[in-house]
């Protein structure tokens, strides 16, 4: 054999080597490494799985009312593919239907039609679900109506019903809680594609909580859906089941709200949006809060406007949907709207005072005005009282004495010479949780804000740029019509743009009376006056006690959470709570409690009137707690544009007292409170074997459509 043709061989012989170990580390490759991948690919191919979602847990007041409860609803399904085995494709069957259920046949074939396929309409229309799943095509139909079509096979094939748990408010004495049960609504497309594999995970069939409770808690009142997997081969067909997992029911939650309680406090705060109209102001919108200062327990919370929940039950209409955002009813006023607190915050600022030493049994100045610099600052809610000692000063409600102990604290710690400047007022408001979220069991709760000097560099820092520029054109168009109006812009922007980071002293004496640039919620003022009734604890508030099975085999309650204690004196926790009942009894709240027994049951409080810019009218606010000598209970409600505190809201939180005492006149009997047993319950209540709370005999129930029984 010649050079040339041995030299031929051994390239072919290499190049035979080098193609067979490149041919055998992919088939390890595929085979090995990546084997399991490919195998558990193969293994969905041939399994498809039919989801059928759990009962929704039940949300239970404290007593064990049911909030939100579930009805049944009979559900006629379609199978697809037995419709696909009929001569016409089904075409007969959908008209049948059409004319048995009472529904377009258009709408009939739409709702058969896989979303994302030629001419389907969008979701919810569609079928969102499995290829291999009966598609739903009509709810709460007439049991005659369902049994005639299901009986019929020959002219009604591949059609069942079965029986669906849909969503329903027994509203026991008439209660909405909208805001705080929340609603369903379709799984969104970022939580299909942000959740981990499993049985358990979302499916685009799925309704998920929206809002309130029904979101907080989702995963807790979703249970497991019940997962049946089929085989299925290569054309498409099933060909066995392969397994079956039973559904587990969604799990109940307890809420701290007593129904009565909250049917009665919505009531009172509608009654004060009422009264502030009548009163001649616009009175537009309100929160009120009932709070236990013990634990942090919250026994009532509204918020007005509000809405119907049952309203998305079914979906809501795009007419509906803008009709509620027009009339501003989804969002909460008690924990995501923010107001400027007025007078009710003069109790951080008598603690700040006493922090940095001011005498709390001193006397001080009450004029009804006090030039400083060459700014004028006036008394809002009372006159001038000349002397008087600092509990007086709260009781009149005096801005002036509040305006001279923040004037004194600026200047202690620099006045406009500081390059740092200090407040000591802003220090101890954040240490009562201003500023920050309370972390109250709800979704989007606003942080409200504390006006300090650190607040003002940033505002400054963020708004500079635009300050800067509008002094430097002008206000072209205002100065058409209004010169002098320009130019004030232009000063006042042009002093902003060069020092507006300083915490002038007029941002100090406002932040004093609650004015400028503070903003709280009506729940972080219902957590202050929890705290200095309950001398110094900041309790985390909550709207679950605790949780149940549905079969009420298991239980666990939800313990209270202590955020901290208040950095203080205790001292001046002490003056609070021997001063703020005066305001009740001698001040600024007398008039609204004239003829309550309060020698038997004092109430600590304290007014506001919250000015706000333009010519809105004032933002009214009544905070309070009782009994002011054995705090249980504090109560603040507000009412925006309207008017005093004393005359607005003051009315609707005696009466919201007078019920949780049982006060009639004069005369007190707790036999008559609204919560059973005269205070909020200590255990959790008891499920029946059928899945239903159980009332004691002779108990108040106050339950409407719901299913609950007596015992």
């Amino acid at each position: 054999m010649s050079d040339r043709s041995t030299l031929r061989l051994v390239v072919l012989g290499v190049l035979f080597a080098s193609l067979l170990g490149t041919l055998l580390a992919r088939l390890f490759y595929l085979q090995v490494v990546t084997g399991p991948q490919y195998r558990a690919a193969a293994v969905q191919n041939t399994v498809r799985e039919l989801v059928n979602p759990a009962p929704r847990g039940l949300i239970l007041d404290q007593a064990g009312r049911p909030l939100v409860a579930n009805r049944t609803s009979i559900v006629v399904t379609v199978d697809r593919a037995a419709l696909a085995r009929e001569d016409d494709d089904g075409a007969a069957v959908v008209t049948r239907l059409s004319k048995a259920l009472n529904i377009p046949e258009e709408d009939l074939v739409d709702k058969l039609k896989n979303c994302g396929t030629e001419g389907a309409k969008p979701p919810p229309v569609c079928w969102n679900g499995s290829p291999y799943q009966a598609v739903p095509i009509a709810r709460d139909v007439e049991p005659k109506t369902a049994l005639a079509v299901v009986e019929d096979k020959r002219k009604y094939p591949g059609v069942e019903a079965r029986l669906e748990a849909i969503r329903t408010y027994p509203a026991p004495f008439d209660v909405n809680a909208a805001h705080l049960v929340g609603y369903l609504g379709p799984v969104t497309e970022e939580q299909i594609a942000t959740q981990t594999d499993g049985p358990d995970r979302l499916r685009r069939t799925d309704v998920v909580g929206r809002s309130g409770l029904e979101a907080q808690y989702d995963t807790v009142l979703r249970g497991k859906p019940a997962v049946t997997q089929l085989a299925v081969d290569t054309a498409g067909r099933v060909t066995g089941t392969i397994d079956e997992i039973p559904a587990t029911p969604g799990t109940y939650l307890v809420s701290t709200i007593d129904a009565h309680l909250q049917a009665v406090v919505e009531k009172e705060l509608l009654g004060a949006i009422q009264r502030a109209q009548e009163l001649g102001n616009k009175g537009d919108s309100g929160a009120a809060v009932v709070v236990d200062v013990t634990n942090g327990n919250i026994l009532a919370m509204a918020s007005y406007p509000t809405y119907d929940p049952s309203i998305w039950v079914g979906g809501v209409s795009k007419k509906e949907f803008t009709q509620l955002q027009r009339d501003k009813a989804l969002s909460s006023n008690a924990v995501q709207g923010v107001f400027a607190p007025g007078s009710t915050f003069k109790v951080i600022s008598t603690a700040a005072a006493a922090k940095e030493d001011f005498n709390l049994s001193g006397t001080y100045a009450c004029p009804s005005s006090l030039k400083l610099g060459d700014r004028t600052f006036r008394n809002f809610e009372s006159n001038a009282y000349g002397r008087i000692s600092l509990s007086r000063a709260l009781e009149v409600s005096c801005n002036t004495v509040f305006y001279g102990l923040a004037d004194k604290m600026w200047r202690d710690s620099g006045g406009d010479t500081a390059v740092n400047q200090r407040s000591a007022i802003s220090d101890v408001a954040r240490g009562f949780g201003l500023g920050s979220k309370t972390g109250i069991d709800l979704p989007g709760e606003s942080a409200g804000r504390v006006a300090s000097p650190e607040f003002k560099r940033s505002n400054w820092e963020q708004n500079k740029d635009r300050w800067c520029n509008a002094a430097k054109v002008g206000y072209p168009q205002t100065r058409k019509d209004n010169p002098k109006l320009a130019d004030y812009f232009t000063a006042l922007d042009a002093e902003n743009c060069a020092d507006g980071f300083r915490w002038r002293e007029g941002d100090a004496l406002n932040a004093a009376i609650g004015q400028g640039d503070t903003v709280v919620t009506p729940l972080q003022m219902a957590m202050v006056y929890a705290a200095i009734a309950n001398g110094g604890t900041l309790y985390q508030p909550k709207l679950i006690k605790g949780t149940i099975s549905a079969d009420g085999t298991r239980s666990e309650e939800v313990p209270a959470a202590i955020k901290g204690k208040l950095d203080v004196p205790k001292a001046a926790l002490s003056f609070l709570r021997r001063s703020l009942p005066g305001v009740t009894t001698d001040g600024s709240g007398k008039i609204p409690f004239i003829g309550f027994p309060l020698s038997r049951i004092p109430i600590a409080s304290k007014t506001g009137s919250a000015q706000v810019v333009g010519a809105q009218v004032s933002t009214s606010w009544f905070a309070s707690y009782a009994p002011a000598n054995d705090p249980k209970y504090a109560i603040v409600m507000m009412v925006t544009q309207g008017g005093t505190g004393s005359g607005t809201s003051g009315p609707s939180v005696r009466n919201i007292y007078e019920r949780i005492f049982g006060v009639t006149g004069n005369t007190v009997n707790p036999a008559d409170s609204v919560l059973i047993g005269r205070g909020p319950q200590e255990v959790l209540p008891t499920i029946g074997s059928d899945g239903m709370p159980v009332m004691p005999k002779g108990k108040k129930s106050g339950f409407g459509p719901g299913g609950v029984r007596l015992e």
